[in-house]
């Protein structure tokens, strides 16, 4: 079962240095805030989806993590007027719910909206069931966001989002030819490209990955 969602999030302040010289938010009333926002969610009936790398950690042993990612539809984001923006960017908002801080995709991209109906899952975090993106929709979203990070020269992000995808594919069977299908439909043709280039390297990383073992059990 994985953890809790605000032990994830307090571990992943913990144990990032930069935040060793600041105040830590207190770890009780830090939980207190996770469970207030999905408490919310659910008694305000908004249908939203966990993203981003609490999302990814309920499938692999991954990264740290600070934030909630979520997938909203605008009309939702309206209902939760506690969500204090302090960014916002085409289709993608940074805001605070108290003192954690909530990313949150708008389903006016229709990836987004897509990954909504058809990529969910429920999943236990500790002793709540969420709504979670399954393993094909967390490829598809960081798939989709590699050549933007990379045209911004956000080459650190875009790295550990490769890893993730990398991450992925080595623990779970997916199916790469209709997800590339999918973004065909979202991205501009010479991006599509480049995300088909880097899934090919991460598949010959893997059968790399997979050689080098079968060597060793061999010996």
């Amino acid at each position: 079962m994985t953890a809790a969602i605000g032990e994830i999030i307090s571990n992943g302040i913990l144990f990032d240095v930069k935040n060793w010289s600041n105040a830590m938010p207190e770890r009780d009333a830090f939980f207190q805030t996770v469970e207030l926002l999905f408490n919310t969610l659910a008694d305000r009936n908004i249908n939203y989806l966990l993203v981003g790398g609490v999302a990814l950690l309920s499938y692999v042993e991954g990264r740290n993590t600070q934030d909630i990612n979520l997938i909203l539809a605008p009309s939702d984001l309206d209902v939760l007027p506690e969500v204090v923006i302090n960014d916002e960017n085409n289709h993608f908002i940074r805001g605070l719910f108290d003192q954690l801080q909530v990313d949150i995709l708008l389903t006016q991209n229709e990836l987004f909206q897509e990954v909504l109906e058809k990529f969910a899952i429920d999943r236990q975090f500790g002793d709540r069931i969420i709504h979670c993106a399954t393993v094909e929709g967390l490829v598809l979203l960081k798939c989709y966001a590699l050549p933007s990070l990379y045209r911004q020269g956000q080459f650190s992000r875009a790295s550990i989002y490769e890893n993730d995808i990398l991450l992925l594919l080595l623990n779970y069977s997916v199916d790469l030819e209709n997800l590339l299908k999918i973004l065909s439909a979202h991205l501009l043709p010479s991006d599509l490209t480049e995300v088909d280039r880097i899934i090919e390297e991460i598949q010959s990383r893997i059968r790399r990955f997979s050689s080098q073992q079968r060597s060793l059990t061999d010996e």
